[in-house]
């Protein structure tokens, strides 16, 4: 982007993961100016993980070209549990010994900006919406299928964050009550156990051991078994894989249903490594969403894969900041 092409003011993007920091200056009409990539180093404890956040921003607006003065705010989006109006995280499972931390302040005193927390699949749903596959829509629901599954809801452009911070968290809603698999939180039968990348594997492992039938996936070392390889013997044909692969389709269209029927959005996305499974499987996605929806919901519901890539959780958070502190600018 050309420095004639950017339209101010400027906000500074953090996604925070437990493995890596990516940030990113973002335009007022949601166009990145820079991204930057940097170990988390979560396991050297919260005072290393502030500086590291800290430093990956400061890299970001050094890359763009701007000063920083010309940064309005700052827009944080980060896992786990967390009380958004205190600006703290409470228990986040991926980021052992940060618990109750005031991460917003700690950043903000850090970098001496003004600064907003949000849940990271809040801050990537808010970027599809904002610039991604949700623009010119009015509402959206986005899960983002990793190790586990994350969910951000934005209506008329507002994120429902819920009364005390966890709204959207539709990861965790149930699909299976008797006899139902234990989700990562430790609960039984939510969509996670059921729809992950790391529950995939899972339930490869196991299929495997139930049924002896020849599959390619015995080819593979069992360390070596991941979501797009399971996806790839899908495509090659194999019987056990494309199993697994459709009735993963079928869980996320559970979960997604579930959604349409509670939010009535305009459009439902995917985000996240397994969506590089392809048009196929969310097309098994969309069939199965017409089989279980209402008709008319079903009719006029968009169901699309994401955007913005792993763009999308800072260019979210820079977002947040943006209407957290527009009218300062």
């Amino acid at each position: 982007m050309s420095a004639h092409d950017r339209q101010p003011p400027y906000y500074l993007g953090i996604d925070l993961g437990g493995t890596n920091i990516k940030s990113g200056v973002v335009d007022d009409a949601g166009q990145p100016l820079s991204s930057v990539s940097l170990e988390t180093e979560a396991d050297r404890g919260p005072e290393v993980g502030i500086a590291r956040l800290a430093e990956a921003g400061r890299r970001a607006v050094l890359t763009s070209g701007l000063s920083w003065d010309q940064i309005t705010g700052v827009g944080l989006g980060s896992p786990g549990t967390m009380d958004l109006s205190r600006g703290m995280l409470l228990e986040p499972p991926n980021l052992p010994g940060w618990n109750h931390l005031t991460i917003r302040d700690l950043l903000a005193k850090k970098l001496d900006k003004q600064t907003v927390l949000q849940n990271d699949a809040n801050a990537a749903a808010y970027g599809e919406y904002w610039t991604g596959a949700g623009r010119n829509t009015r509402s959206l629901v986005l899960f983002t299928l990793g190790t586990g599954i994350g969910c951000g809801i934005v209506d008329e452009g507002r994120i429902i964050e819920g009364r005390h911070s966890h709204g959207g968290e539709c990861g965790h809603i149930i699909i299976q009550m008797e006899n139902a698999r234990q989700c990562s939180c430790g609960a039984y039968g939510h969509l996670e156990a059921y729809a992950s990348a790391t529950s995939l594997v899972k339930r490869a492992v196991e299929a495997l051991d139930h049924d002896q039938s020849p599959s390619l996936l015995r080819k593979i070392p069992a360390d070596e078994l991941t979501s797009r390889a399971i996806d790839q013997a899908a495509e090659a044909g194999d019987p056990v894989a494309s199993r697994l692969m459709r009735e993963t389709a079928r869980y996320l269209a559970v979960g997604a249903v579930c959604l349409m029927h509670t939010i009535d959005p305009d459009i439902v996305l995917f985000s996240g490594g397994m969506i590089a499974a392809g048009p196929s499987f969310l097309e098994a996605i969309r069939n199965d969403i017409r089989a279980m929806a209402f008709p008319t919901l079903a009719h006029k519901i968009r169901v699309e894969y994401a955007a913005l890539g792993g763009d999308a959780g800072f260019i979210g958070a820079a977002g947040c900041a943006r209407t957290a502190f527009a009218l300062s600018a």
